[in-house]
């Protein structure tokens, strides 16, 4: 078994030093301190009321993508169910309540109520809040402890020919051909 060191064999993930990284910035944005945008872009699901409806939004809208994902993550589900267009989705997401189900703990059910407020305002935002959180009470967030305690993960490398082959067909649903050269622009 080979470990993986450095660089990932597999696009938009980063491995260092027993820490995986994934990012989807698709459709990111940067925004200064106190900038505000308007744009109508990404997920449904995960979008805040403020991006739902237009704007201004800010940096809080990302603190409510964090509320659902971590929603999902403990429940399997989504808090709002998925609907067709933003406008649906926007009076969705103001019908719904929220609440934890009981299974959680009162810590988790507590961040949930906080990254997903409607106001942006009143919604937890800065990372300061996170780390003296009931939640997140004896883990430490210090970075650079983090990094020298490396998560043991050890990878197995997969033979080319057979993880290409396995890419074909879990995207033989596709319209665009994702496997083509990298050497013609974007779309191909």
């Amino acid at each position: 078994m080979d470990r993986w060191h450095g660089q990932s064999p597999c696009p938009g993930r980063e491995w260092h030093g027993g820490h995986l990284k994934l990012t989807d910035f698709g459709l990111s944005r940067h925004l200064r301190r106190g900038e505000r945008a308007y744009t109508i872009c990404g997920t449904l699901q995960y979008m805040a009321p403020e991006v739902l409806s237009g704007g201004p939004y800010s940096h809080s809208a990302d603190w409510w993508s964090l509320g659902i994902l971590l929603f999902t993550l403990a429940t399997g589900k989504f808090p709002v169910p998925p609907e067709r267009d933003h406008l649906a989705m926007l009076a969705s997401v103001n019908r719904c309540s929220y609440e934890s189900p009981g299974s959680l703990s009162r810590g988790l059910s507590l961040l949930l109520s906080e990254l997903l407020c409607r106001n942006p305002l009143r919604r937890l935002r800065y990372l300061h809040h996170f780390k003296s959180h009931l939640f997140f009470r004896g883990v430490t967030f210090d970075a650079e402890l983090l990094q020298k305690h490396p998560v043991d993960v050890v990878v197995a490398a997969r033979q080319a020919e057979a993880a290409a082959l396995e890419s074909s067909v879990a995207f033989a649903d596709f319209d665009c051909d994702l496997l083509a050269s990298l050497s013609r622009p974007w779309p191909g």
